[in-house]
């Protein structure tokens, strides 16, 4: 399956962890989105949510990867899906302009919480991923600007920090 991280998951070495299989097909597009970081977690902090505006002016730059069929389930139990995050198949582009039919995971509306922000080992994972890939430097700096703050449960943060993108 073609899957499309826009968060977290652009960061390959958490992904490889939650899904061994990934391999990278592309940097990707989505138009009629926005990157909001609204989607309350259990861990007390809100996650990326690729929000539907249908803007065309909007877009949402993340990586294609292709996860063999038999890890979507880790992935699921991973992203939380039907608990915050459902998914829906939409069209990226890459950048010459080939489509691909992606899945993603998108926020539920009663999980969103405008009032948060991420932590910043969750931002860290979304930012250094957004390099890696080589996104668009106006993206990756607007990525850097938004706001995080420190995880207090200190195993988690530590846990969180020592993965490698």
């Amino acid at each position: 399956m073609k899957y499309f991280a826009y968060g977290s998951n652009m960061c390959t070495g958490r992904l490889r962890k939650r899904v061994p299989s990934c391999g990278k097909v592309s940097v990707a597009r989505l138009s009629k989105h926005v990157l909001l970081f609204h989607k309350e977690s259990e861990d007390g902090s809100v996650k990326a949510d690729a929000y539907f505006t249908g803007d065309t002016a909007d877009e949402v730059w993340g990586v294609v990867f292709d996860i063999n069929n038999d890890e979507k389930s880790e992935l699921d139990k991973a992203e939380g899906l039907n608990q915050g995050y459902l998914e829906k198949e939409v069209e990226a582009v890459d950048e010459q302009n080939v489509p691909h039919n992606v899945w993603l995971y998108y926020a539920e509306e009663s999980y969103i919480d405008e009032t948060m922000s991420p932590y910043s080992w969750y931002k860290r994972f979304v930012v250094e991923g957004a390099r890696q890939h080589r996104l668009p430097e106006t993206y990756v700096s607007a990525l850097e600007r938004i706001e995080s703050h420190e995880d207090s449960d200190e195993s988690r943060d530590k846990q969180n920090k020592d993965i490698q993108c």
